[in-house]
């Protein structure tokens, strides 16, 4: 049998056992999870079917025509209980995940620095010079590696660079003497 015919014959099989198990898969799911994830695990059940067909009971014994339901569908289930577990694990670490991130937003540690100042600055610059910024202050790129980046020529880097960092310290300059706790030390320093 050539490798064609060979994969000729297992498509077949699994259409056939597909003909017969996906509407009792898919009511098993509906039965024990959310509408919304049914079709994903369903399909990935499918998928795990068809990587496994030969290891399908039953569906040697009708090589030709419809496998008999009570023969494979108790497998089927397995497969498909196995894909439900999976995805549910994965929702729960999912959710684990959005938890801590929201908690790690919310207990911010004493001391650590407030950078909203500079991410207003930062944004306040175009999105080309924000990124010449970033590649260089964050990634330690030279501005002849920012010009391979970006498609600037070095010259132009250099330039846009200068300049970028000239809004930003001015645009720093201004906030830090706009801030309320700034003002009250120089208003302490001037009384005293």
């Amino acid at each position: 049998m050539t490798e064609e015919e060979s994969r000729q014959r297992q498509r077949a099989r699994f259409e056939r056992l597909a003909h017969v198990v996906v509407e009792p898969l898919h009511r098993y799911l509906l039965r024990r999870t959310s509408a919304d994830m049914v079709d994903d695990i369903l399909a990935e059940a499918m998928l795990v079917l068809w990587r496994r067909i030969d290891d399908v009971p039953g569906l040697e014994s009708a090589p030709s025509s419809l496998p008999d339901p009570d023969d494979v569908l108790p497998w089927c289930y397995g497969v498909a209980r196995g894909c439900l577990a999976n995805a549910r694990r994965a929702d729960g670490r999912r959710l684990r995940l959005v938890e801590r991130l929201i908690r790690t937003q919310e207990q911010q540690p004493a001391g650590v620095a407030d950078h909203s100042d500079l991410h207003a600055a930062l944004a306040a610059l175009g999105a080309l010079d924000r990124e010449v910024v970033r590649l260089w202050a964050w990634e330690g790129l030279a501005p002849r590696q920012i010009a391979e980046v970006t498609g600037l020529t070095s010259n132009a880097v250099s330039i846009r660079l200068h300049r970028a960092k000239r809004k930003l310290a001015e645009q720093l300059g201004r906030s830090l003497t706009n801030r309320p706790d700034t003002r009250e030390m120089k208003e302490g320093a001037v009384s005293e």
